[in-house]
């Protein structure tokens, strides 16, 4: 690859290699000599595509694909060790979230092969593994102390890497299975949510759609908005090809969100602000924001005011800066109120740190 000042080189796919693989892509644009060539650059993990770190040489390229090549190795995909359990029951889950992960595998990759999963494999598709190492871990605990560990001695333990682990998995399968019912954004962190069984993805469904769940986000901001509650009709393009609020006359297929700031800290040029979520649409907070002239630091696609002006951010966030930080809502079987509050990351809190700093 030709030396550049820029440590990486973006490609647009042309109609060459439109529908080819993203080995075939690399061979060509790269000048490859061979396909072992090609195939090394995409396992030395130095492709994005869309943004996203891509490790599957067979991965189709389509025309809306927007292909990066560095020069250095980009960071490893987040495996199960990063997976936070904050409360396990019979029939739910709440886990922390880390960042550079998505959330669940999108309906059209769900036939994808198992290999070409594990990859790049889910925040969903991760858990099963860290929830076997919680069970074993647990099992190992109830024989030390002889009776029933609680759920707060079992999360106090280290997770490790389990001997037959692929075994565990597959012999209690029935235990390991987890239903996403709602996602965060791939650099989003926080807390999720997620089903044991289909009868309570159900009931949490309900929830979500009758806006019964209490989720609340920190993030931080350019700029320095006041208290407000941001509503508007979100549309899957705005005419620049990505997510934004309808003008008159609103299509049908608009979706009505409502975002409630709050206003926490202000640090320079820029704020912490909790958002509430009155509805869930996607990308709805980091849409609400950059229109209203606040976009969230580190944001890299929504940096727009309603007008079109593009607002500069140049806090040098390690991502966007946007944390799902409480939950509270009532427990779809127990009806007990069930209320979880998370930090601050190790990454937005060190930067943020700075910020103050400076």
């Amino acid at each position: 690859m030709a030396r550049s000042e820029q440590p990486f080189q973006i490609f647009q796919p042309s109609e060459e290699i439109v529908g080819k693989t993203l080995a075939a892509a690399i061979k060509e644009k790269l000048q490859c000599k061979s396909w072992g060539e090609a195939r090394k650059v995409v396992a030395q993990r130095r492709i994005q595509l869309n943004g996203n770190l891509c490790l599957d040489p067979a991965r189709r390229l389509t025309e809306k694909d927007v292909l990066k090549v560095w020069r250095e190795p980009l960071p490893k995909p987040v495996d199960k060790a990063a997976v936070r359990f904050v409360h396990i029951d019979d029939d739910l889950l709440i886990v922390e979230k880390p960042p550079r992960v998505t959330s669940a595998r999108h309906y059209e990759e769900r036939a994808m092969k198992t290999r070409r999963r594990q990859l790049q494999p889910t925040f969903e598709e991760l858990i099963p593994l860290a929830l076997a190492a919680y069970i074993r871990k647990q099992r190992a605990v109830e024989r030390k102390l002889e009776r029933a560990p609680t759920e707060e001695e079992i999360l106090a333990h280290t997770y490790r890497d389990m001997d037959r682990e692929e075994e565990f998995v597959k012999q209690f399968s029935y235990k390991l299975k987890v239903i996403a019912v709602h996602r965060l954004d791939r650099d989003t962190s926080g807390l999720m949510i997620f089903a044991r069984n289909q009868r309570t993805a159900e009931r949490l469904g309900k929830l979500f759609r009758t806006h019964a769940i209490d989720r609340r986000y920190n993030a931080v901001v350019v700029g320095h908005p006041e208290m407000q509650s941001i509503e508007s009709y979100l549309i899957r393009d705005r005419g620049d090809g990505h997510r934004g609020s309808a003008t008159d006359p609103i299509p049908e297929d608009a979706q009505h969100a409502i975002t409630h700031i709050r206003p926490l800290e202000k640090i320079g040029k820029y704020s912490i602000i909790e958002c509430k979520l009155e509805t869930g649409r996607t990308h709805q907070i980091r849409i609400h924001l950059a229109e209203a002239g606040h976009p969230l630091c580190g944001e890299t696609i929504y940096h727009r005011s309603i007008d079109g002006q593009t607002i500069d951010d140049k806090s040098q966030a390690p991502r966007q800066a946007l944390h799902s930080s409480a939950l509270r809502f009532v427990h779809p079987t127990s009806g007990k109120i069930l209320k979880f509050n998370s930090p601050w990351p190790t990454d937005l809190d060190k930067w943020i740190a700075k910020l103050r700093k400076n």
